[in-house]
């Protein structure tokens, strides 16, 4: 099952690191930017991902690729996405697509076929959950089919993400404790060995009190984190994200790993890699040995 997958790659590597492949052009160094066609950029895009892989899976478990970056450069940037998941996939990373999909009905059926169905190029995909269960079930049937998995956006680690996620309900709870319970009940009865179901939830480490609040009432959703690095998030400030063993969670770094060579020095993907080694030190000072019991 792909959560046991996940974790089982977290315990290897003794690393709950996701590195963002959140790839814009104005990233790459100036020599892979000589690219001026949307077909050279793209391909120069790929190239850049292709070495940043590389440098990384023996180290870190996952990628997230996130689609916009690829989408800004057109039908020849969505091809890129496809190859640039292909590939992470290939050597051997679990591979979240970050696309934030949703719609009613027949619409989001075809998404969930194109990122989640037989041929999908990815493991994961990033879903809004806020038009509700016949919004999410198409997603979850293409997952029981495909051996998929989904993260449904809960409590997101934007600053304005309390203007609609904090406010409380008739019943007492907030928006985000309210989408939480849904996510945790969208998954019932497909836990896997670990006790993680295919349904996780996207908790941002900026809030680690809200945080605390979602990982006590979701014991059997997987977290998605962001926030570390270059919004502000720090190793301490996550730890709530996680259950005992310091299992429950993936967090994700972007810019961190990506630009890492402009404080570094040295070449882009060896950067990357030093920076990987470093973050996950960075974990492991906070949550200790990683086991999956």
């Amino acid at each position: 099952m792909i959560a046991d997958t996940l974790i089982e790659k977290i315990v290897k590597t003794q690393n709950p690191t996701c590195v963002g492949l959140d790839t814009s052009f104005d990233y790459l160094p100036d020599d892979m930017k000589r690219a001026t066609s949307p077909e050279e950029r793209a391909e120069a895009v790929f190239e850049f991902n292709r070495r940043v892989i590389d440098a990384v899976c023996d180290i870190v478990p996952a990628v997230k690729v996130q689609i916009a970056y690829y989408e800004a450069l057109g039908a020849c940037g969505l091809s890129c996405f496809d190859r640039t998941c292909r590939y992470a996939k290939a050597q051997g990373l679990v591979v979240i697509a970050d696309a934030k999909r949703n719609d009613i009905g027949a619409t989001a059926a075809r998404y969930a076929e194109a990122f989640l169905g037989e041929s999908a190029c990815c493991d994961f995909l990033t879903v809004n959950g806020y038009l509700g269960t016949d919004g999410v079930a198409p997603f979850t049937e293409e997952c029981e089919k495909n051996d998929r998995g989904i993260f449904v956006l809960v409590k997101t680690s934007n600053p304005s993400s309390g203007e609609l996620q904090d406010i409380k309900l008739a019943d007492g709870r907030t928006v985000y404790e309210c989408m939480g319970d849904m996510a945790e009940r969208w998954g019932e009865g497909t836990a896997g060995k670990y006790g993680y179901s295919r349904v996780g939830a996207v908790v941002g480490a900026t809030y680690p009190a809200e945080a605390k609040i979602l990982r006590a009432r979701l014991p059997h959703t997987f977290f998605l984190i962001p926030g570390y690095g270059a919004q502000g998030a720090n190793a301490e400030m996550l730890k709530n994200c996680f259950a005992p063993g310091g299992m429950g969670g993936i967090v994700n770094n972007s810019r961190g790993i990506l630009c890492a060579y402009k404080k570094r020095g040295g070449t882009y993907f060896e950067a990357a890699r030093a920076a990987a080694l470093d973050m996950r030190a960075d974990l492991q000072s906070v949550l200790g040995e990683l086991c999956a019991n």
